[in-house]
């Protein structure tokens, strides 16, 4: 397998198929990454009418689902890949997959921004979301980056990294709890927000996913539900 994680093949047809899915999946993932953003923008700046458009729009990413996934049907069907290419082909179904969750996600956020956009703001302006939203962005980003240069080494940093989500995740929830057992006129508010940062956790959890994915693709290794250390050994593997 080279670089890009694509056999040369005779037939440069096939070559061609395989490039297109591989460049579809980067497409969908580009909008997913835009979908996250604005969501957060609009939760973070009380802009109903950017939450508006995340949950309108939320329909191209179902439609790029399903064609890409019928597009990987018709080359199992007519090529019958062994090998790296159906791994390759295995992995696009898959990140497909938790791109779609990905866009559930930021539709989630983009409601609760709706939610608060009325409310009295707080202090901060929702700084933990603000700070949660980049850090998974930045999770997805490198995950798609992983994916783009079938780097396992780069996809192990983004399993890494969930565990900070993780941590953001737990702090938000007990800081929430916490307003709300002071002041239980913040519960409806709070409850908002705990909403919005378990949706920025899930988006945290499907990266993983998708750096697992690459690990695969890479080394032929399922990394699903192991211990990191044998994540890592799997990804750093030189054989």
């Amino acid at each position: 397998m080279d670089k890009s994680g694509i056999g040369h093949h005779i037939s440069q047809q096939y070559n061609a198929e395989l490039e297109e899915l591989r460049s579809r999946v980067l497409a969908m993932g580009g909008l997913v990454e835009k979908q996250i953003a604005d969501a957060v923008t609009s939760l973070v700046d009380a802009d109903a009418e950017l939450a508006d458009r995340v949950i309108t729009t939320d329909y191209q990413v179902n439609a790029l689902e399903v064609n890409i996934d019928e597009e990987c049907t018709q080359v199992l069907a007519r090529r019958q890949p062994a090998a790296s290419d159906l791994r390759l082909i295995i992995a696009v179904i898959k990140t497909i997959t938790d791109l779609e969750r990905i866009g559930d996600q930021a539709e989630k956020v983009a409601h609760m921004g709706i939610r608060l956009a009325d409310k009295v703001r707080p202090k901060n302006n929702y700084l933990e979301i603000q700070n949660m939203g980049n850090l998974v962005k930045a999770m997805l980003n490198k995950a798609l980056d992983a994916f783009a240069r079938m780097d396992a080494e780069a996809a192990l940093q983004v399993a890494h990294e969930d565990a900070n989500a993780d941590h953001q995740y737990e702090s938000i929830m007990r800081q929430r709890i916490t307003h709300m057992m002071e002041d239980p006129r913040s519960i409806a508010q709070s409850l908002d927000v705990m909403w919005a940062s378990r949706a920025l956790e899930r988006v945290g959890d499907h990266s993983r996913n998708i750096a697992e994915y690459v690990i695969y693709l890479v080394k032929g290794k399922d990394v699903r539900h192991i211990s990191l250390k044998k994540m890592e050994e799997a990804a750093l593997d030189k054989r």
